[in-house]
């Protein structure tokens, strides 16, 4: 039976105000909808107190609400542009030109040009990225000298291409930010030893490799030549060292931590990562053993509560398994999900942690 017009149109403007009810961004654009009492149109999306049905009526775009003598709601960037678009597009344009300026734009600087409070923009653009503004200045600035140190053969010609007024500052935080001295990173990292073992434990296959400044890796496995190989693609440049009895001796310390037989690992570890990266981690070594937190507890702790997903890659970057407790880390329904070193081995090592607390209460 062919439908009516009328009746097409009303079930168009049903679905239409089901989008409203649920606030769907996804239809901002399809069209507006206006309030009588009110004489305002807005997007589907709007935040604003929800109308009662038979005050509303819907318009295909804001011009023909306009034309009808409505007026554009303010919250709703008049119905043309959701607010977490807005945002979206503010942040993006903040970015570019923190990429682009050769001195960092102030705060002040940046919220002025995307049209809002220096308290609300960096606020928003902390939540979208995971970093400050300024944070997010400082980490484009290294990785811009990273790339000159790829091509250019004066390391000082590097930082002052990349925005560093002197090499003092940079040379004191460079270990942090490049994981070596530039010299070295700008050599690709040659010289750099890297000693490592590959073991057994309760999980499977190990290998532990320490550089001079510490634990830099502990990979598990069930294939020893697939954890080396992973090793090298982590430190394609510089000088692995296996075969060293001495430090094959030190496995074992990795290898009972890992299998819980001590509480804490006693060596100093090299923590290598983007500043947002640092941060996840270094809430993940906050959670006590025995407990979980969700991707998105995590992303709140760090003050990002949108960055859920930057979460979980962090979580997937981690070199340093058990070290680095990416495993307690779960889904916000408390189902185990997404481990580097397969789920298995995560639900494993949950098991042993909770089981190890409860034998200490």
């Amino acid at each position: 039976m062919k439908q009516q017009p009328q009746q097409a149109e009303w079930s168009a403007d049903e679905a239409r105000w089901q989008a409203v009810v649920n606030r769907d961004d996804t239809a901002d654009g399809e069209f507006v909808y206006a309030v009588k009492t009110t004489g305002i149109y807005c997007a589907p999306s709007c935040p604003s107190r929800q109308p009662n049905r038979e005050n509303v009526v819907f318009f295909e775009n804001a011009e023909q609400a306009e034309a009808q003598g409505y007026r554009p709601c303010k919250r709703c960037r008049q119905g043309r542009m959701s607010r977490q678009h807005q945002h979206t597009q503010q942040v993006e344009l903040a970015c570019r030109l923190l990429e682009n300026s050769d001195k960092t734009p102030t705060l002040s600087q940046l919220a002025t040009e995307v049209g809002l409070s220096a308290y609300h923009f960096h606020r928003i653009f902390k939540s979208l990225t995971g970093l400050t503004p300024r944070a997010y200045a400082v980490a484009k600035r290294k990785q811009r000298v990273r790339d000159n140190l790829s091509q250019t053969v004066s390391v000082t010609s590097a930082l002052l291409e990349a925005g560093y007024a002197s090499n003092g500052n940079f040379y004191a935080s460079s270990p942090a930010s490049l994981g070596m001295t530039p010299s070295a990173y700008r050599a690709g990292g040659r010289g750099m030893a890297v000693w490592f073992a590959v073991g057994r434990c309760s999980l499977g296959d190990i290998l532990v490799a320490e550089s001079p400044r510490g634990i830099c890796a502990i990979l598990l496995g069930d294939n020893p030549q697939a954890l080396v190989e992973s090793l090298q693609n982590s430190f394609p440049h510089a000088q692995l060292l296996g075969n060293d009895a001495e430090f094959e001796q030190r496995i074992a310390v990795v290898v009972g931590f890992v299998d819980g037989e001590q509480p804490a690992l006693a060596l100093p570890l090299d923590i290598r990562g983007t500043a947002f990266q640092q941060r996840v981690w270094q809430a993940l070594r906050a959670i006590p053993q025995g407990e979980t937190l969700s991707y998105a507890a995590v992303a709140e702790k760090i003050g990002s509560p949108k960055a859920v997903r930057a979460v979980a890659g962090a979580c997937a970057a981690n070199l340093l398994a058990v070290a680095i407790p990416c495993h307690r880390v779960v889904k916000s329904s408390g189902n185990i999900s997404g481990y580097r070193w397969g789920v298995a081995r995560k639900k494993r090592l949950l098991e042993k942690e909770r089981a190890n607390t409860a034998s200490e209460s």
